[in-house]
């Protein structure tokens, strides 16, 4: 219990859960207003429940949407649990069990079929393939902002070691074991899901869900890419040692140095190579121009970092605060 306590207490704890709701209520908006009234299925857990249950019926089985969405969804949660780790397990419950809820907020507050002042519907355009009214009227536009919104929250998710439940827990065991770019384990999965589709929607309906589903993939490593950039940075300068201090001391991030020899002149100088965010990045350019430290700079963006990056941040702030 006294761990519990000390978790809730936390600012970390408090701000990733900010992180997780703002995600899963843009998740139940994408769901709510561009999924559900264009009749589209993407490779979702949402998606391959609506198929199974179409499928079901046929079998003369009826079960619900809503419980075959939560059989798979705790099947999905055990794995992430045994495969994955607790954490990322932890905040998919949590991320899983409030879809369904906010989904119902929206609807409550925004239905997507709100009568104007004039008491006419706002939405009178059908899905050309479908033929029930969606908000595009173009099940194209609708995939569009559906993937848009999705790919957003699903990144926002991944870069605190969480998901929007579903389909993300199998992205993360094929990004973890298959080590493939996140984005693209989605769209390996996703594309799994959204052939079952066949069995009860239009051939034209399932490619524009694979189409989106492989979308979804590039759009969440772009979002993923952007949200995670770092900076590997190499300096080479006469003055390596007043930046190695202040990289370590100021900036508290550790440093590699390397023997090198000039191409051109023969001399020998060494090379600093950090790994920055682009805070840091911009504070250690501002240093150097502010104190005109001669230095040959290059900076290329990284977008994933494995092993201990923040805790060797996280030792040395303790380390600072001893001395």
């Amino acid at each position: 219990m006294s761990k519990i306590l000390n978790i809730l207490g936390t600012k970390k704890f408090w701000i990733e859960l900010v992180i997780m709701t703002v995600g899963m209520t843009i998740t139940a908006a994408a769901v709510y207003y561009f999924l559900v009234p264009s009749k589209l299925i993407i490779g979702t857990i949402s998606g391959l429940s609506i198929v199974l249950t179409k499928i079901f019926e046929g079998m003369g089985i009826f079960i619900s949407l809503g419980t075959l969405i939560m059989i798979i969804n705790i099947i999905l949660l055990i794995l992430a649990f045994l495969l994955i780790n607790r954490e990322f397990g932890a905040k998919t419950v949590y991320t899983a069990l409030i879809l369904g809820p906010l989904t119902d907020l929206w609807a409550k507050i925004l239905p997507w079929d709100a009568k104007n002042a004039a008491g006419e519907y706002i939405l009178a355009n059908p899905n050309p393939v479908t033929g029930t009214p969606s908000i595009m009227g173009d099940p194209w536009l609708d995939l569009c902002c559906f993937v848009l919104l999705l790919s957003a929250a699903q990144a926002l998710m991944f870069s605190i070691n969480a998901s929007t439940g579903g389909l993300d827990i199998l992205a993360k065991i094929v990004n973890k074991f298959l080590h493939f770019d996140i984005g693209a384990s989605v769209s390996v999965a996703g594309a799994v899901i959204c052939c079952t589709a066949f069995a009860i929607n239009p051939f034209r309906m399932v490619i524009i869900g694979l189409i989106g589903t492989w979308i979804n993939g590039l759009v969440v490593d772009y979002f993923t890419a952007t949200l995670n950039n770092k900076k590997r940075v190499c300096i080479v300068s006469k003055d390596y040692d007043r930046l190695r201090k202040y990289i370590i001391d100021d900036l508290q991030r550790g440093c590699t140095m390397y023997e090198v020899i000039g191409g051109y002149s023969g001399e020998k100088s060494i090379e600093l190579e950090a790994l920055l965010n682009k805070d840091e990045f911009s504070k250690l350019m501002d240093y150097i121009n502010k104190n005109e430290i001669a230095a040959f700079t290059t900076a290329g963006n990284v977008s994933e970092v494995y092993g201990f990056w923040n805790k060797h941040k996280k030792k040395s702030r303790q380390h600072a605060e001893k001395r």
